[in-house]
């Protein structure tokens, strides 16, 4: 991914520091990427409910011959639970069009330990069919000698799961986690995620786990190998996972603010985690991207300015709040130096 500094937008919500390589130049986004690497929690779906504009504009993504993939670093559900659950709330989805964690701990893992192999697992049902389908057998008790320990989160997991895989791995047993996120999007607001429950084990052994989800690498092949995508765009809702393992991987991302990610986070993000396209929601898929431009010592998008001076970020204008946003953002991020961003969100109208 290149890392130009320019931002850019689409008239519903997207914006980009430049490495696109061209692609946003060829149209929509839809038609710009052949494969929307999409996760679930905050973007497609929170909880039991869909997120705004998702049902309707992935199923017209589709119509404009985008193919769509569900990539999550949940991995509690097997694909077939997830699907189900997404055609529960209105979108088209086969197991094979999901893409977990799980998924891709069970493939690290099964490149580590013999075939038939017996793995501890701590979490959910997506983890045991993960590792069922290559030859290896779930255990739940550090006694049956487990080759390896594979955790991910659970709605259920307790003490005595997190404490057999604290006996595992003490014993120096090869240890996967699916994936390190601290927190996880839910109805009622921010709840533990896995790496809060890796955090445990990690504290009863001083051991380090090999972590296969988002912003690492295993999730990011996983999917590629199973959607076979050539130009893909990463689209979720947080900098620390979906954004930053595109960037991880080379490739473009849009970041959508219907999850974790907020503004202010979003004008601090680092050189890593900065997303080529921001939008309010999905809607952005639909839609042409306009790039900021640099006019002076400002950036400019719609009817907004972004200006650096002396350190402290200013922005002036009216319109559009994701547009001043996008210039904003622009403005921050081409700083070479820490930058005041306070006050600027709520200049914005967020």
């Amino acid at each position: 991914m290149s890392k130009q500094t320019s931002a850019s937008a689409s008239g519903s919500g997207s914006a980009t520091t430049g490495g696109s390589d061209g692609a946003a130049d060829a149209g929509e986004l839809a038609r710009a990427y052949d494969v929307a690497l999409l996760d679930l929690d905050g973007v497609v779906y929170t909880g039991a409910r869909a997120v705004p504009h998702a049902v309707q504009v992935l199923g017209e993504a589709r119509r404009r011959g985008m193919g769509i993939a569900f990539v999550t670093n949940n991995a509690s559900r097997p694909p077939k639970a997830v699907a189900e659950h997404l055609v529960e709330l209105g979108v088209s989805a086969e197991p094979e069009d999901v893409v977990t964690s799980a998924q891709a701990a069970a493939r690290v893992v099964a490149e580590r330990v013999p075939e038939g192999a017996s793995v501890l697992v701590v979490g959910g049902e997506g983890l045991e069919v993960a590792l069922r389908e290559h030859g290896l057998r779930p255990v739940r008790s550090a006694d049956e000698e487990p080759a390896a320990v594979v955790q991910g989160f659970a709605a259920d997991v307790g003490w005595q799961a997190l404490t057999e895989a604290s006996y595992a791995v003490a014993r120096g047993v090869f240890w996967v986690a699916s994936n390190a996120d601290l927190t996880i999007p839910t109805e009622r607001g921010i709840a533990p995620g896995n790496g809060a429950l890796v955090g445990v084990v990690r504290a009863a052994t001083g051991a380090e786990p090999v972590v296969a989800g988002k912003p690492e690498l295993p999730l990011h092949r996983e999917t590629i190998l199973r959607t076979g995508a050539r130009r893909p765009l990463v689209v979720g809702d947080r900098l620390d996972t979906d954004i930053e393992g595109a960037c991880n991987g080379g490739v473009d991302s849009l970041l959508v603010l219907t999850g974790v990610t907020t503004p202010q986070g979003l004008l601090a993000a680092g050189a890593g985690q900065r997303p080529t396209f921001v939008a309010e929601d999905l809607r952005a898929l639909l839609a042409a991207p306009v790039t900021a431009r640099r006019e002076g010592d400002a950036w400019v998008c719609g009817d907004w300015s972004a200006r650096v001076t002396e350190g402290a970020l200013a922005v002036e204008g009216s319109g559009a709040r994701i547009d001043g946003l996008r210039a904003a953002c622009a403005a921050a991020w081409a700083s070479d130096a820490p930058v005041d961003t306070s006050g600027v969100v709520e200049r914005l109208g967020w």
